[in-house]
């Protein structure tokens, strides 16, 4: 998985089977849900990221049968629907890889139970080894968020005399955990968390020196889309106003030696990586997982 990833840059798209996503693009209709992806896929999406929980802080957690009971319907429709469809060109992943962003082990064992799930994208930051127990049981890859204290809570008041030291300290000891039960770096991506318990001058700061974060030597994805970081720094409050600061950090991410990028308009993204990769003289072959 480490070499596929880092072969190319990689476009991760974001579909939400919920009604509250902060971006306002989420379904309760797994149809839509899956038609969204399809759409994806078409633009050029080596990864769909599925998400049934919004990870807005200013409302609880759903129930854990709700969750898995949005989840399963998407995961057992979206095989299908990609022997259905055709790679963009010979840079994508084909088939794309099926991530879903959770955090409770409850839903993470569903999940990765079904045999057809390839990243689990965990949002609570490997508070303990469990998830990582799964992925390694199930031979999934694991991607580590960087955050602070529970998900569904909000951070907003988080200070760090230094957001860089605190960051590194917390994936020394994260990949340390993911190692110790078992998990090789083929199974490891890093995330630094933007917007997670971070203000505005941290983002920033993330987005600064995000090479610090290439001497793990692993996977490194950036969740660009629609940022609040992006509405400070250009006063719009609406997320959907929010896609020309993406591709700006995108292009940044891509000067860093980041790998993969989350984002709601993946056709702009995956169009943007081809053209820097053309300008650089780079391309590759067809790529299978």
């Amino acid at each position: 998985m480490k070499e596929l990833l880092r072969a190319f840059p990689r476009v991760m798209g974001i579909v939400n089977i919920n009604d509250d996503s902060f971006s306002g693009d989420g379904t309760l209709d797994v149809a839509s849900a899956l038609a969204t992806a399809r759409r994806m896929v078409l633009e050029g999406a080596d990864i769909i990221d599925i998400g049934a929980e919004s990870a807005r802080t200013n409302r609880g957690a759903i129930d854990v049968n709700e969750e898995v009971g949005r989840l399963l319907p998407f995961i057992d429709g979206f095989e299908a629907l990609c022997a259905e469809t055709s790679p963009r060109d010979e840079l994508q992943i084909w088939p794309p890889l099926l991530s879903v962003n959770t955090w409770r082990p409850e839903i993470v064992a569903a999940v990765l139970a079904t045999g057809k799930v390839d990243l689990i994208n965990d949002i609570g930051g490997l508070v303990d080894e469990v998830n990582a127990r799964l992925c390694f049981e199930y031979g999934a890859t694991l991607l580590i968020m960087h955050t602070v204290g529970q998900p569904k809570v909000p951070h907003t008041h988080q200070n760090y005399a230094d957001v860089w030291e605190a960051m590194e300290s917390f994936f020394d000891d994260r990949i340390a955990r993911a190692r110790r039960v078992g998990l090789s770096d083929d199974q490891i991506i890093l995330d630094p968390g933007i917007d997670f318990a971070k203000q505005r001058d941290d983002n920033l700061s993330v987005y600064r020196e995000l090479e610090r974060l290439m001497r793990y030597d692993l996977p490194v994805l950036v969740p660009i889309s629609r940022k609040t970081v992006i509405g400070e720094v250009l006063d719009l409050p609406l997320p959907a106003d929010r896609d020309a600061g993406t591709i700006a950090c995108l292009v940044r991410g891509l000067a860093s030696g980041a790998d993969i990028f989350r984002v709601h308009r993946v056709r702009a993204a995956a169009d943007c990586v081809r053209v820097i990769a053309a300008i650089r003289g780079r391309s590759e072959g067809v790529l299978v997982p």
